[in-house]
């Protein structure tokens, strides 16, 4: 007789009783790992995703969403998530994947891959955001989904800063090999001067040639004669 199917579908209660938000991990099985992306949003560079399993207690201060802290507060996470981590890990999708595949599909591959190379394998993922991985990466894994997430859930703050420092280091690096158009400053998003840059020079390779504003825009044709009606 076949095994059952886990269930991998766990409600959230926003809301106690009295009005407060309710500690969301103490219902979630163990060890369990935050799950959270970055460079989604970039014209440049890859998607990079960070898992972490934090231990129940930790002296980790600071946890919160990556956007909120400067990059030297990241960088002085960094290091300590790594020391006191169950278990970490990054999964990077390059451009190129991304644009065979679409970001949303390669956010959801580099998530995979970051779980995929935990040294403790987690047995349900917190997962940033509304979108949970599909059915044929996650397997029979149980996950959950929390909007805000890196600002609620530790493990998910650190996966935050995993991604994030790992992503900017990379595109740091990166600078020194495409001088021209600023990595080291925007990081691969599509600031002003980023896109003036691509308009300079021309796509490099670590741009994502799928995206609006690195694609370049295909000419007009002109019509020379009026087209019989006959």
């Amino acid at each position: 007789m076949a095994s059952k199917r886990p269930n991998n579908t766990h409600a959230l209660h926003l809301l106690t009783a009295d009005g407060s938000e309710p500690d969301l991990q103490a219902r979630w099985p163990a060890p369990f790992a935050g799950v959270d992306e970055a460079g989604r949003g970039c014209l440049a560079g890859p998607v990079v995703a960070g898992a972490c399993i934090l231990p129940a207690e930790h002296t980790i201060q600071g946890l919160t969403d990556s956007k909120k802290l400067s990059e030297a507060q990241r960088e002085a996470l960094y290091p300590l998530i790594r020391q006191q981590a169950v278990a970490w890990g990054v999964g990077v999708v390059w451009p190129g994947e991304i644009d065979r595949i679409n970001i949303l599909q390669a956010t959801f591959a580099a998530m995979h891959r970051a779980v995929a190379v935990l040294r403790v394998p987690p047995v349900f993922l917190a997962i940033d955001g509304n979108q949970r991985l599909p059915v044929e990466l996650a397997g029979t894994m149980a996950q959950t989904t929390v909007i805000k997430g890196d600002l609620k859930i530790p493990a998910i703050s650190a996966a935050s800063i995993l991604a994030k420092t790992f992503r900017d280091r990379l595109m740091t690096a990166l600078h020194r090999r495409y001088p021209d158009y600023g990595f080291a400053k925007h990081k691969g998003y599509g600031t002003q001067e980023h896109i003036a840059a691509i308009a300079e020079h021309g796509p490099s390779r670590m741009h994502r040639l799928t995206f609006a504003k690195v694609r370049p825009e295909q000419p007009q044709s002109v019509v020379t004669e009026q087209g019989s009606l006959w």
